[in-house]
């Protein structure tokens, strides 16, 4: 049998006793409107929301029954960005943005997906990038809220 979800619950807007089971995705597969997932114990679960959304870390898929599947945000293959100052840090992140990449601000770094060739740009414009595994949840645009 496949469970409907038909609503994505933020962090701590759910009940633990809710949640019948868990599922781990990559960044691409946590911003969807309509797909299939397995959850970890093997179950079917059918993504039927009304628009596309980012489903962030700690986000639950409620389902129609009342019941929730908790996600988590699997590592992924990042770039670290960092810079000698804050300066050229925010220079940066004006360049990633004027790119329309997907960016994670973190305390003095930023992370993106990697990418070769932006690597050489942040280290031509100063920066460093250090290849790392993590999960990726980057800010949502400024009119993509949940």
């Amino acid at each position: 049998m496949t469970l409907r979800a038909t609503k994505i619950l933020g962090a701590g807007d759910y009940a633990p006793d809710r949640v019948i089971g868990d599922i781990t995705l990559d960044y691409d597969r946590r911003h969807r409107r309509r797909l299939r997932f397995t959850t970890e114990a093997g179950d079917e679960i059918l993504l039927d929301l009304p628009e596309a959304i980012h489903i962030r870390n700690g986000d639950a898929m409620a389902m129609e029954d009342g019941s929730c599947i908790a996600v988590r945000a699997a590592p992924e293959r990042l770039l670290e960005i960092s810079a000698p100052d804050e300066h050229t840090l925010t220079r940066l992140a004006w360049h990633l943005g004027n790119r329309h990449l997907a960016v994670q601000f973190l305390p003095f770094r930023l992370r993106i997906l990697h990418d070769h060739v932006i690597a050489e740009m942040i280290l031509h414009l100063g920066g460093q990038a250090a290849e790392v595994s993590a999960p990726f949840d980057p800010e949502s645009g400024a009119y993509h809220q949940h």
